[in-house]
């Protein structure tokens, strides 16, 4: 008969015998006297039942057997090979039962095995641990719902096999191999390995390999700066492999040759200002200046001579040879109003008539200059909750707005973590003069689970201080643990390291904790107390005097 149609395979026949060999049951294919002769010899059955899988082979058929001693003698369990394959290796490995218990209970390599339902028939011990299960817990459950991630239940209908994939359970990315099993022609079954905890030698494997990566990718950088200009470099600055990043890049790229106003919008430190770089050096302004002005920080006073420009003697304090306004200044090229959503509204109505005119005029001059640039504008506030409110015009958003890029939150783009992390310790280690140390494979899988209020520029200083105070050459999961200035730690955290700092009565503490709130919000917005007091709702003459009472002040 042949094997490898997999129609007849399972058990044939059960045959029991006692110590010495004698024939004590025998049913199905064991009945038959030549396997009965085979079987009653008694070094046969020692020798059987220490490997536990022996062929059983006769002139018309072959069989596997499974011997197993028991108290009174042995029993043997006769099967028809699934296949030629299990039949040599039965044959030529002596220990093939000992390689199958190694298999099912290996802690590097853990197995799932689900039926034709994809309900779970057989996890692995180490398996069943990871998963808090207890012993056989998970048998009988759907595998989805045991199982973060699986595509096992996907595996049984495509019957497909899914090789080094990787999966991501219990916050952890793990190397995943997936197979169907099938039956002579029909799936019965799928069996998952899990590439489970892994020897030190596969880390130390898989840092090298991200080395090479990282090595690769500098390479590849190199390559594309020698070949191209500038504006690559601009937009390789943005770091991120996330849809919403790779989005973001699509959006500049066809945005920057466009000559039209662009507003940037997003959070504090989400890198509008590497934007609005990226919107110049891919436009035919590229080799003319770009010039910032901080919208926010334009007092009403001086408005007009910081945009415009004065001559010479036009006010006391006026520099003798007269100063050039930004907007002179972004002639022919592109001007970034950052933090335009700060501005006064005084000011706002100042700026709208440049934006409408394309013409200034200097403090004290009479003779009115055309000027051609690109307007470029960022924010962190809802323009359009301000106009509502009359904090903003509504003639001046239209000017700034006609297309928006919106820059997405690191906390909403976790998976970019790594390559950020990856990207600061370079950077630092040539900003700093040391080689780039080796990364413990632990620190990305923290970061990503830590909160990030202040974005990338937040996650950039505390990659700097694990880099600048860790020892070695090696950054560890220890260097990012929460320290002073970390605003990473849950809120939960600060308050109760603020509570428990010392003692006194409940007003010395409320008052303690005041200060220590108004210092965070004065450094946060570095040094703008009138954005300050705004954020924490509070009146700017309270705010000083506050500060005026503090010791850190």
């Amino acid at each position: 008969m042949s094997a490898e149609s997999g129609e007849d395979t399972g058990i044939k026949g059960v045959l029991v015998t006692d110590n010495k060999g004698k024939c004590l049951l025998a049913s199905g294919a064991a009945e038959d006297v030549r396997i009965r002769a085979i079987i009653s010899d008694s070094e046969w059955l020692e020798d059987a039942a220490e490997r536990r899988f022996v062929p059983i082979l006769l002139n018309d058929a072959r069989f596997v057997g499974f011997v197993s001693p028991y108290p009174a003698g042995y029993v043997v369990l006769i099967s028809s090979p699934p296949a030629d394959t299990v039949l040599q290796f039965v044959m030529r490995v002596d220990f093939a039962y000992d390689i199958l218990n190694h298999i099912l209970n290996d802690p590097y390599d853990a197995m799932t095995i689900v039926d034709a339902n994809a309900k779970m028939a057989y996890i692995s011990p180490v398996h069943e641990k990871f998963f808090g299960l207890e012993p056989g817990g998970g048998v009988g459950k759907p595998v989805r719902d045991v199982i973060e991630n699986t595509r096992l239940h996907l595996t049984l209908k495509t019957g497909v096999a899914e090789v080094g994939q990787v999966q991501r359970m219990k916050g952890v990315d793990r190397v995943v191999s997936r197979y169907p099993i099938r039956h002579g022609k029909k799936i019965v079954g799928a069996i998952g390995r899990v590439m489970f905890k892994g020897p030190q030698q596969l880390e130390a494997m898989a840092r090298k390999i991200s080395d090479l990566e990282g090595q690769i990718e500098t390479y590849k950088s190199n390559a594309r700066k020698t070949k191209e200009s500038g504006p690559v470099d601009f937009l390789d600055a943005i770091i991120g492999n996330s849809l919403a990043m790779r989005s973001l890049r699509d959006q500049i790229r066809k945005i920057a040759p466009l000559d039209i106003p662009v507003l940037i919008q997003g959070e504090s430190g989400t890198g509008k200002e590497l934007v609005a770089q990226a919107l110049h050096q891919l436009s035919s302004r590229k080799d003319q200046r770009m010039v910032t002005v901080n919208a926010a920080a334009l007092p009403v006073s001086l408005v007009e001579s910081e945009l415009f420009g004065y001559e010479a003697g036009s006010f006391t304090g006026a520099d003798r040879k007269g100063r050039v306004g930004k907007f002179e200044q972004a002639d022919k090229g592109t001007i970034f109003l950052d933090e335009i959503g700060d501005m006064p509204l005084e000011v706002q109505t100042k700026l709208l008539r440049v934006l409408q005119d394309r013409i200034v005029e200097r403090v004290g001059g009479d003779k009115p200059k055309r000027v051609d640039f690109r307007l470029c504008s960022a924010t962190n506030r809802d323009l359009e909750a301000f106009v509502e409110q009359e904090k903003f015009r509504l003639d001046l958003y239209y000017r700034i707005s006609p297309v928006t890029i919106q820059i997405p939150p690191l906390d909403q783009r976790r998976e970019d973590i790594p390559l950020l992390l990856n990207h600061f310790v370079a950077e630092l280690a040539a900003q700093y003069g040391r080689d780039v140390p080796e990364v413990e494979m632990e620190i990305a899988h923290h970061l990503m689970e830590r909160s990030w209020p202040g974005n990338v520029r937040q996650l950039r200083h505390v990659v700097e201080r694990a880099f600048v105070f860790a020892e070695g050459s090696k950054l560890k999961l220890e260097d990012f643990e929460s320290g002073p200035g970390d605003d990473t730690a849950p809120d939960t955290e600060r308050a109760t390291s603020f509570s428990t700092s010392g003692g006194g009565s409940l007003k010395d503490a409320l008052e303690d904790l005041e200060l220590h709130l108004i210092h965070d919000a004065v450094i946060r917005f570095k040094g703008n107390k009138k954005k300050a007091a705004e954020h924490l709702g509070v009146s700017r003459s309270y705010l000083y005097k506050k500060l005026g009472t503090g010791t850190d002040a």
